[in-house]
């Protein structure tokens, strides 16, 4: 026989229940945006935190996913390989179970067995090393880029087919997404007979590059690849020109930043590199490019929609199946995605089955020009 008051206690526990269940279903939905905040790359993680939250907007102005608002959480990783797997324990640990990041290579390898683990879906927008998700059977980690293995590819035919140079050195920064990349341009180049005189490793953020310089004018370089990011590519460049070296260069998206034009100086004028296709200039994206330009946003930088893109899939994911990350990901691996980027789908391991790297030369204000599709 229940009393008076155990039957008011059950029924207060009955009300508790019913209004966390509710809290529950209307709870928000987080996506962390995990970036360099800090460093020498912050540039890289502006532009994830415009198309994050240009994505995320547009979806809240909309009414949000099945009645829930969807907020973020900006977590730093500084683009270091020994911060990334702290910054994921912090995605953890904040009950968060999506991620748009990390930004770097180094920086998401050292992450992803965490998110997966934990049951986190992770798309990186920009991470293109092909040890992100090569060999490692991952079901939670995604990317909404092309890999080296597509990007290295396009430079090096680029390079044959155009440029047709005597003599390239190949120059890499020692790091899992700079020299995975120059490697690859390497290995494309000499099948295609081209004479690679130089295979050389330098040490970022040195501030002298000048004993580097002096093997690429013994060697006579006419044409230099360097794998790696814009800090150290601006520094070649400049030193380069300062001491004389008559010498073309290219590199992959890591160097294209507009902060390399203060570092290099007029030496950047003519440098060449591989960027995902400008997809702000496509008019499908016209009411998408105007979301950016209305919060003062540029669209056209190389990671704006690569990341807009992932902060959809993720989105669109949920909308159609809950919030649980493992129905995310499973939908996520068998759905084709129309996105800003193009139609989009994922292989088993979590890449993209189809990317476009096109080559651009990079000019002194900034600006840069599509050279080739």
């Amino acid at each position: 026989m229940k009393t008076p008051f155990r039957k008011k206690m059950i029924a207060a526990a009955i009300g508790v229940a019913g209004v966390l269940a509710f809290s529950s279903a209307f709870a928000d939905i987080k996506i962390a945006m995990v970036i360099p905040a800090t460093g020498p790359l912050t540039q890289y993680g502006d532009m994830i935190k415009d198309g994050v939250s240009t994505a995320v907007e547009m979806v809240n102005a909309a009414g949000g996913i099945n009645g829930q608002k969807v907020t973020t959480e900006v977590v730093d990783d500084s683009c270091e390989p020994k911060q990334g797997p702290v910054a994921a324990n912090r995605v953890v640990n904040d009950k968060i179970h999506f991620v748009v990041g990390p930004v770097c290579s180094g920086a998401t390898i050292a992450a992803t067995p965490i998110y997966e683990n934990e049951h986190v879906v992770m798309v990186s927008p920009s991470a293109t090393s092909p040890a992100v998700t090569d060999g490692k059977n991952y079901h939670f980690i995604f990317r909404t880029i092309g890999r080296d293995d597509q990007q290295g590819p396009a430079a090096a035919k680029f390079i044959v087919d155009k440029i047709k140079p005597k003599k390239v050195a190949v120059l890499h920064d020692k790091q899992a997404y700079g020299q995975g990349i120059a490697t690859t341009v390497r290995d494309d180049l000499k099948k295609a007979g081209v004479d690679v005189v130089m295979f050389e490793g330098i040490n970022p953020g040195d501030s002298d590059y000048s004993a580097v310089i002096t093997k690429l004018k013994s060697a006579g370089a006419d044409f230099v690849y360097f794998g790696g990011y814009h800090p150290e590519m601006g520094l070649l460049l400049r030193q380069s020109g300062e001491q004389g070296l008559k010498a073309r260069w290219m590199g992959p998206e890591g160097v294209g930043n507009p902060t390399i034009n203060s570092i290099a100086g007029p030496a950047v004028e003519g440098m060449l590199l591989t960027l995902p296709a400008d997809f702000s200039t496509n008019p499908d994206n016209a009411a998408i490019v105007k979301a950016f330009k209305d919060n003062k946003r540029d669209p056209s930088g190389a990671f704006d929609l690569t990341s807009y893109a992932a902060a959809q899939v993720i989105m669109d994911s949920i909308k159609a199946v809950g919030d649980d990350s493992q129905k995310v990901a499973d939908y996520m691996h068998k759905t084709t995605f129309d996105t800003p980027i193009g139609k989009i789908s994922f292989n088993k391991q979590g890449d993209l089955n189809a990317f476009r790297f096109d080559v651009f030369e990079w000019h002194k204000d900034g600006s840069k020009t599509l050279v080739q599709q």
